[in-house]
């Protein structure tokens, strides 16, 4: 599903209007019968509520006169509350206000402070508010009458249905622009915006909901969004049935790169988690000494001892061994609990310089490369990089606060400058690719703060790529599955004390339940629905 900036979404608008000949007035029009539709599914009984409408002048004004004259139409008792003098009202926006003052829904004029106050008494008695206030080209911090009306409607204290964008939230960042509206459910026009999916404006939208107002799909196409939401049927569309002549051998081979003294869990997660997903087979590449251990805990994975250090660890006298392995490998994993010793670090690098399959690097495969990222030149396979808002900050030289304020354009500035995937974790995780495409990914929760959560996403892309996914398909997929998964943990054990361990148990059902989950219109979970 496509995210637009308000810019894209007000281009989509324009070529609607002007190269399909659809007025905007039935844009309009049908932006607030979607809205009300929403409203009524919402709040059933809706019909013994009061319902206030807090309007602007511009066109989120204009939709909440809509949507009264629709609830006025289901004789619901309502009033809207404008915050301008009716003669500033103009365009399609004066039409449907016309329309409502013919059909006697009284309209009271909030043109100032002192208004304001005089119609505080009345408006606490409503128990449902509409915010129409400000829309999507909100493009300063509010101030004056907005902002206390804002306010006292948050005060309220009553469910708030926020009309196309939550009043006072940038469309484009997902940051509040001072006062902003904290809605029960937001319902969007055409397609979602960036800022209703990203933190923390998802936590101010509540439940959203997309509209389809008749958008046409060249137009969409024309404008063209970098930006997507991954939805479940979206992940869905990768998977098809494997062949009744599958085997071990079809399924693909990953070799897992990981472990050293008191790590050593790291990699039996990723290599288990990577079985977990269908890989046909695991092979994990660990310090010689550390063997014995690995392997008592492991039975469907296979081992090898690999040359170390007097202390341990991997480093280049393992590479030749390492290089050998990979052949017949469709893919390698290589960082969990790995260390960060210097000759590992170099065994990293040229590790990801020269392996011919797809290499996923998370933790100390990470920590290997920060400071010289010449290593992500010439490589011969793609690769796959899942850092977390720390290991990011130190690959790019910053701050994990700034890195979390700038998260999308962190993550795809580096996918594009080294023309890696990146992998940036945390709520609402972005997966950035190559050419510039940015993911974002509605599912997970705060269950999955535990360690070992990242080696089993390490696993799980592993797994999915060496079984023949297009790699781009697999890093989306890996991501929406892992934490989509602890979603599921969380509505059946609680939403905290689950384990990495337990999401990869629970991975074959989670999958199950997602390739055997109907056809139907792209719905990731309660966060976000399209009408």
């Amino acid at each position: 599903m496509y995210l637009v900036t308000a810019q894209q979404m007000k281009e989509m608008d324009r070529l609607t209007i002007e190269s399909f000949g659809i007025p905007g007035i039935v844009l309009m029009e049908s932006a607030g019968r979607g809205a009300v539709d929403a409203l009524l599914r919402r709040f059933p009984d809706i019909y013994h509520m009061k319902v206030g409408i807090a309007a602007g002048r511009g066109n989120n004004g204009g939709d909440g006169f809509v949507i009264a004259r629709y609830l006025a139409s289901n004789n619901i008792e309502l009033a809207v509350f404008l915050l301008s003098e009716k003669q500033h009202v103009q365009g399609d926006a004066a039409t449907n206000l016309t329309l409502l003052e013919q059909m006697g829904i009284p309209v009271h004029e909030i043109p100032d402070t002192a208004s304001f106050e005089s119609h505080q008494p009345q408006m606490r008695q409503y128990d449902l508010w509409v915010d129409a206030m400000l829309g999507t080209g909100l493009k300063s911090d509010v101030r004056g009458r907005f902002k206390e009306v804002i306010d006292f409607v948050n005060t309220l204290q009553k469910p708030i249905m926020a009309v196309d964008i939550p009043s006072g939230l940038d469309s484009d960042t997902g940051k509040p622009r001072g006062a902003c509206i904290r809605a029960t459910m937001t319902v969007t026009f055409g397609l979602p915006k960036i800022g209703q999916v990203v933190l923390p404006g998802a936590e101010l939208v509540g439940t959203l909901e997309v509209v389809d107002i008749g958008i046409p799909p060249a137009v969409v196409y024309e404008v063209g969004p970098k930006y997507h939401l991954l939805t479940q049927n979206l992940i869905k569309a990768s998977f098809k049935p494997r062949t009744l002549q599958a085997h071990k051998g079809t399924t693909g081979h990953l070799l897992v790169v990981a472990g050293s003294p008191g790590k050593t869990g790291a990699g039996i997660m990723t290599s288990r988690a990577a079985m977990r997903m269908g890989a046909g087979l695991v092979t994990l590449g660990i310090p010689k000494s550390l063997n014995m251990a690995m392997e008592s805990q492991l039975t469907e994975v296979m081992t090898e001892p690999l040359p170390e250090t007097p202390s341990q660890t991997l480093g280049l006298s393992a590479y030749e061994r390492i290089m050998s392995l990979l052949e017949g490998k469709k893919g390698l994993a290589i960082g969990p609990g790995l260390g960060t010793a210097k000759t590992t670090q170099n065994l990293v690098r040229k590790l990801v310089q020269t392996s011919p399959v797809p290499v996923v690097i998370d933790a100390d495969g990470l920590n290997s490369l920060i400071g010289d990222l010449t290593y992500l030149k010439n490589l011969k396979a793609p690769v796959i990089m899942t850092p977390h808002p720390g290991e990011m900050a130190r690959l790019v030289g910053t701050t994990p606060s700034l890195v979390q304020q700038e998260r999308m354009g962190v993550a795809r500035n580096f996918a594009t400058t080294h023309k890696v995937y990146l992998v940036l974790k945390g709520a609402r995780t972005v997966v950035a690719h190559p050419d510039g495409t940015v993911f974002i990914n509605p599912t997970g929760n705060p269950g999955m703060a535990s360690g070992g959560m990242g080696d089993v996403l390490t696993g799980i892309i592993a797994g999915l790529i060496v079984q023949g996914l297009p790699v781009h398909e697999a890093v989306n997929a890996g991501v929406y599955l892992h934490s989509s998964a602890a979603d599921l943990l969380a509505r059946n054990k609680g939403p905290v004390g689950f384990l990495a361990s337990d999401v990869i148990e629970i991975l074959p059902e989670h999958f199950k339940e997602l390739v055997e989950a109907p056809p139907g219109p792209p719905q990731p979970n309660s966060f976000i629905k399209t009408l």
